[in-house]
Formats: structure tokens, C-alpha cells, sequence
């Protein structure tokens, strides 16, 4: 049987759905974790943040590697880093034990995210939101698949005396599964039939270029930097929101069954916004995308506390709102990032700005709940996630009047040493 790009994108996304449990499962075990060892909240936590530096921080590297090497080889490793750092978190016995093996876990995630988004740059340059919304929304709602099929682990399993189980059932699962799909992934040729002249379709022209930066050529410019802070900004609201949801749900009088729907509601929620926003993308352009999902996304931060207390329906709705305008950053930020800086060198380059997630983590994880933990509320925490996406918004509509990026031109001394005594 032939497999066809759209083979490869099914297959990248199941691989994403694995790895979506490592982060937004991981508000069910955190108070199970804690009772069991008597470890606090902001202690825990900060596992949550190493997590997300690692599969962040150690993108660049793996898509450097998957630009030049194809992904297959580097996601089999990854399935056994995810399994095994997943699976172990549950017998970890000191923070340092816990905080490595969920750093393990992230830097697995890391090989898998990048392998999987790479099929979205490089076998659809025609289709470049919509794909990438689609691989995007396996990682963004992945976790509430597994939530539904694994019902008994997460009702029965995750307790304090016996949450261990559901830490190996799910790590094994997860591990065979990114195996198996990781062998049908590989890099396109450039005169592949599948992708030989495809170019986006749009109402509005969308800006794309024709040179092909290389990673290095990228940073000289000042639209990489722009686009970072604008995902790091951007970034805070959604990681908050997913590591503090159950602490958060405690402070405002939400009960545990309450909870798990709104848990799953948040990231079916998460996963269709990838997918709506990175097909509008397409439509009408990404930076006008940016300005009304990361308005709105503002606007459903400052409402959580304010409609959400002692409120089921109240708390479910604006964080589902929060989730749907949040995980839209990445599925439009690959797309952005091939459409400024071409897509041969697309893995490293996305990467780069992918990286941007692990900064956006240490203000929404650890330090988050040591600020809850000194203050006893929750504001502040929300109140600044709202505000930094309101700069968001706006640095966003910056980007429509700013030019496409140019490489810097070399020129050799002994032109230059000619120019310096031309008259």
C-alpha cells in the first residue's frame, strides 16, 4: 500500500495524541502526589516547569537533526524516553528523581512534537495552518482521548495510594504507540509529486517567502524576535490554566466531578481551536488571526475568577474559551514561521520559536503556585496572563506593517576594501 502524505499526517498525529497526556493529564496526579509524599504544591509543580523547558528547550536541536536526518530514527528513541520517564514518575521517591524522569518525559516529547510538526511544514506548503492546526490539535485534545478510553485508571487508579498504576499503564501505552507511527515518517524529496508546485490558496494574499533561512540567518532578524515574544506572551495563560486547573478549581468552591469535564470540555476545546484557527489563518491571513483569538483569549482570563466562582457552568465555559483561543499559537506560529523564513529549514526554525514555551513556563508552573501559595488568590496570576496577551494582541497587529525579513548580504573584503576608496 502506498503511503501518502496524508498517511504521514494521521500517523503524526496519533504520536502527538501520545505525548498530549505527559502535559494536560498531569493536573490529575498532582494533589495524589503530593498527599503521598508530603510534598507542597509550588515543589511538585516545578516538575511540571522542567517538563515543559525540556520538550521546549531541546526542540532547536532536534529539528536541526530532523531537517537533515528525517524523523523515524529520532521519534523510536523518543518513544522509549516518553515510556520510560512517564511510566517512572510514579515510583519516583525525592524531587530529584520525580524532576528528571519528567525531564526525560519532555525531552521525548521534544523529538516527537518536532518530528510530527515537520510533516505538517513540509508535505502541505499548500495547506500550511490547516495541517499544522491538525497536528497542533492531536497534541491539544490527545489527552482527553486518553481521559475517555483510560476511565477506569483515572477514577479508579488515580489516588493517592494507587496512582502509580495509571503513571505505567499509560507510559507503556504511549511508548508503543509513537514506535509504531514514527516508521512510516520521513522527509519529503523536494521534486515529490505530493508536493511539486502546491502553493496556499486564500481570499486574502498571504505573505510568504521565497528565500530559505537557515536557523542562524533567522536570528539576525528582527521578525524572529518580534514573532518569540509574542508566543511567549501568549504562552502563559494556556500553560497556567493547564498545570494550575485543578488548585484552581479548589479555591473557587468547583467540585471534583465538575472538574474532570471541564478537564476534558478544556481540551477538546484546546484541539478544535488549533484546528478552526489555523484553517482561518489560511483564509485571512496570520497576524489577523493573532489580534482576535489573543483578544478574546484576554478577555476569557479576566472572566475565569469573576464568573467562575461557585459557578459550574461558569468556570467550565471560560476555560473552555481560554483553551480554544490559547492552542491556536501552535498551529499558527509553524505556519508564520514557513511563510517568513521559507520551509526547507523549517523544523529547526519553528524550534527555535517553539522554545519560547519553556520560558512561558516557569511564570505559569512553579512560579504560578508559589505566587498563589504567598498571596492565598489567584488574581494576580490570572489578572497578568490576561494583560500579556493583551500585548500580544497588539504587538500582533504590529506585524501587518512589518516587512518580510531579508538576509543580511556578505560582502567579501576585497569588494568592500574597493567600495571604501570609490569616490
Amino acid at each position: 500500500m502506498k503511503i501518502t502524505r496524508w498517511s504521514r499526517l494521521v500517523a503524526s498525529t496519533i504520536a502527538m495524541i501520545m505525548i498530549a497526556n505527559l502535559q494536560y493529564a498531569w493536573t490529575f496526579f498532582v494533589k495524589p502526589i503530593m498527599g503521598a509524599t508530603g510534598w507542597k504544591l509550588s515543589e511538585v509543580q516545578w516538575g511540571f516547569t522542567l517538563f515543559i523547558a525540556f520538550e521546549t528547550w531541546m526542540m532547536p536541536l532536534s529539528g536541526w537533526f530532523m531537517d537533515r536526518f528525517g524523523p523515524r530514527l529520532f521519534m523510536s528513541i523518543a518513544a522509549i524516553l516518553c515510556g520510560v520517564g512517564w511510566a517512572g514518575l510514579g515510583y519516583a521517591k525525592t524531587l530529584p528523581e520525580l524532576y528528571v524522569l519528567y525531564s526525560m518525559a519532555g525531552f521525548g516529547a521534544a523529538m516527537v512534537y518536532c518530528g510530527s510538526t515537520t510533516v505538517g511544514l513540509k508535505w502541505f506548503p499548500d495547506k500550511l495552518g490547516f495541517a499544522s492546526g491538525i497536528i497542533a490539535a492531536g497534541f491539544g485534545a490527545g489527552a482527553a482521548l486518553f481521559i475517555i478510553l483510560m476511565t477506569y485508571i483515572i477514577r479508579v487508579e488515580i489516588r493517592v495510594d494507587n496512582y502509580r498504576a495509571a503513571f505505567l499503564y499509560t507510559g507503556i501505552a504511549q511508548a508503543i504507540v509513537i514506535f509504531c507511527a514514527a516508521q512510516i515518517l520521513i522527509n519529503p524529496k523536494p521534486d515529490d509529486p505530493e508536493i511539486a508546485g502546491k502553493k496556499p490558496q486564500s481570499r486574502f494574499k498571504l505573505r510568504s517567502h521565497a528565500e530559505q533561512f537557515t536557523s542562524w540567518e533567522m536570528l539576525q532578524t528582527p521578525q524572529f524576535y518580534a514573532l518569540y515574544a509574542i508566543m511567549l506572551m501568549m504562552g502563559v495563560g494556556g500553560l497556567m490554566a493547564t498545570a494550575q486547573v485543578s488548585a484552581v478549581a479548589g479555591t473557587l468552591g468547583i467540585a471534583k466531578a465538575v472538574l474532570a469535564s471541564a478537564v476534558i470540555i478544556n481540551l477538546l476545546a484546546n484541539g478544535s481551536g488549533r484546528i478552526f484557527w489555523g484553517w482561518v489563518s489560511d483564509q485571512i491571513g496570520r497576524e489577523r488571526t493573532m489580534i482576535v483569538a489573543f483578544s478574546i483569549q484576554a478577555l476569557a482570563l479576566l472572566s475565569v475568577l469573576r464568573f467562575g466562582r461557585n459557578s459550574p457552568a461558569g468556570f467550565i465555559t471560560c476555560l473552555a474559551i481560554v483553551f480554544f483561543t490559547w492552542g491556536e499559537i501552535y498551529s499558527i506560529f509553524p505556519a508564520v514561521s514557513a511563510d517568513f523564513f521559507g520551509g526547507r529549514n523549517a523544523s529547526s526554525n519553528y524550534s527555535l520559536l517553539y522554545s519560547s514555551k519553556g520560558m512561558s513556563a516557569i511564570l505559569a508552573g512553579g512560579l504560578a503556585a508559589r505566587m498563589f501559595e504567598k498571596t492565598g488568590t489567584w488574581t494576580v496570576v490570572f489578572y497578568g496572563s490576561a494583560t500579556l496577551a493583551f500585548l500580544a494582541a497588539i504587538m500582533a497587529s504590529g506585524l501587518i506593517a512589518m516587512p518580510l525579513p531579508t538576509k543580511r548580504q556578505h560582502v567579501p573584503p576585497e569588494v568592500a576594501a574597493v567600495k571604501s576608496v570609490e569616490p
